[in-house]
């Protein structure tokens, strides 16, 4: 028997988020397939402005998620694919990003699944995951949204000492 996902709430990120995300991602753990190293909390009040501004001119960013308690736990949603030499150019890219005190519980999936939702909704034909080769969680969790890998990207970063493998999935909305 399949356990029930968890109920999550999520939000546009406010200015007060870019702390909530410094101190939920503050752990080499969580950072190991986004650089390695936490960031600043500088970076966080950056993304959080610039998911606002996708949020309104969109209809949808990098929500905020809420456990049951209410508790800010990481992120999750969707955003033009950043980069214009790399990986699936001009495409929609959905992710999620939770504290490590929050991994094993479903929440992953429960966030993701509302993105996927959410983006069909705003009128996104297709999502693609990029996902590190070695990030077995959430490739996991782009499987379980019923993605299909199409195509994987080497790639290399000052970050990394090795060259990486990237893991596109894609799902058609």
């Amino acid at each position: 028997m399949t356990k029930p996902l968890p109920v999550l709430r999520l939000r546009v990120p406010t200015d007060e988020d870019a702390f909530h995300w410094h101190h939920v991602f503050n752990d080499r753990e969580v950072m190991e397939f986004h650089g390695g190293a936490p960031a600043e909390r500088s970076v966080y009040a950056e993304l959080t402005a610039r998911q606002r501004r996708h949020d309104a001119e969109r209809g949808f960013c990098l929500w905020t998620v809420l456990d049951e308690h209410g508790e800010v736990i990481g992120f999750t949603g969707a955003q033009p694919w950043p980069h214009e030499t790399f990986g699936p150019v001009g495409e929609i890219e959905i992710g999620w990003r939770l504290g490590r005190a929050h991994w094993g519980r479903g929440y992953a999936t429960a966030a993701a699944r509302t993105t996927v939702e959410r983006a069909r909704a705003a009128g996104v034909e297709r999502v693609v995951a990029m996902v590190n080769s070695r990030n077995e969680r959430s490739a996991a969790v782009a499987r379980r949204l019923g993605m299909e890998l199409t195509e994987t990207y080497p790639f290399t970063s000052p970050k990394y000492e090795t060259e990486q493998r990237a893991l596109c999935f894609r799902l058609e909305l």
